[in-house]
């Protein structure tokens, strides 16, 4: 059974009592006050000797840890020690699965190492390794040879990834010079940096706009000069929550007046399979009728929505609601004028 965090924190502290060497073989009362203090202090929270007992027995014998510690007990000394003079839980060996894993996830970062802001990836990745006593060359051939990521070119304005992140982390504001698409102005904007969001090989920036008293999304790739003012700090406000803040959205698009509606649309079984494996949204549903399938999302209408449904135009129809269909009659009327399809 995986430990819990306060589990894993005692290990830590057992393992650091029984490695000191200016005070050798605690007892297990040691151990138990110990713990106690470290995690509780004055509160008067107490731990168990019998806690202690099966602490030790899971650093011992526990496989999903891995500690396998060489503890034993000292009947003359009576208190316990490692049989490894110098052995430490933090200095683990890693099994063949473990370094698979970790082979996996460098793997899946590797395309971003270019990033001025991951520049220190392999740096980062050689601390692990030899925290873990790992190799700290991990080569990732033996991976290579059965699973091949996609590569893709860095995304425009990752070079400004750092100075946003360095400024959203310590709430500076900031003034940036950005360019829209639709534009060959720039503007100058005064911002609060909240969150970085990635979207399909792409950075975006989302940022209260305190002139306009509004959030906004700002793509990185825009952003041609960025000035954070060091000299005071914003307070992020209080209706902005990161991790819910996409709830209702597909793509990067939030509109903020907007509440999620139920869109209804019906697809063929191909299609239906398709979004089985790779759901549009959380909230997807997919039902079976007699004649189609019939997919539900609670979503908000969005620009990405209504470019989904379109590349799917052939295989998809929209049920509900009626601004959803009105929106979707406008691009295509838009693309049979500009394709001269009458």
């Amino acid at each position: 059974m995986p430990a819990n965090k306060y589990a894993l924190l005692r290990y830590r502290i057992i393992d650091r009592c029984i490695s000191n060497a200016r005070n050798p073989f605690p007892s297990k009362e040691d151990l138990r006050a110990a713990c106690e203090e470290a995690l509780y202090g004055s509160d008067g929270i107490n731990i168990s000797e019998s806690t202690i007992e099966k602490d030790i027995w899971a650093m011992r014998n526990e496989s999903e840890l891995g500690y396998y510690a060489p503890i034993s007990y000292h009947r003359d000394k009576r208190g316990y020690y490692y049989e490894d003079e110098g052995y430490s839980i933090n200095e683990i060996q890693l099994n063949e699965d473990d370094l698979d894993a970790i082979r996996f996830a460098a793997n899946t970062l590797i395309q971003f190492r270019d990033l001025p802001i991951f520049n220190q990836f392999d740096l980062a990745i050689g601390k692990i390794a030899d925290r873990l006593s790992v190799a700290p060359n991990l080569d990732t051939s033996s991976v290579d040879r059965y699973m091949q990521f996609e590569s893709t070119p860095s995304a425009k304005g990752s070079q400004n990834l750092a100075p946003l992140l360095h400024a959203a982390r310590n709430h500076f504001p900031a003034h940036i010079t950005y360019r829209k698409f639709s534009s060959d102005v720039d503007t100058t904007y005064e911002i609060h940096p909240y969150l970085l969001k990635e979207y399909r090989n792409s950075w975006y920036l989302i940022a209260w706009d305190p002139a306009r008293n509004i959030i906004r999304t700002f793509g990185c790739d825009r952003i041609i000069k960025i000035t954070s003012d060091e000299s005071k700090t914003f307070t992020q406000s209080l209706d902005f929550n990161a991790e819910t803040y996409f709830t209702h959205t597909i793509g990067i698009t939030v509109i903020d007046d907007s509440p999620p509606v139920e869109v209804v649309f019906k697809c063929n079984p191909i299609l239906a399979r398709y979004l089985s494996s790779k759901p549009l949204h959380d909230s997807q549903q997919i039902t079976k009728l007699d004649d189609s399938i019939q997919v539900t999302l609670n979503v908000i209408i969005t620009y990405e929505l209504i470019q989904w449904i379109l590349g799917y135009s052939s295989e998809v129809k929209v049920i509900s609601p009626s601004l959803l269909k009105e929106k979707l009659s406008e691009n295509l009327k838009k693309s049979q004028e500009l394709n001269g399809i009458s």
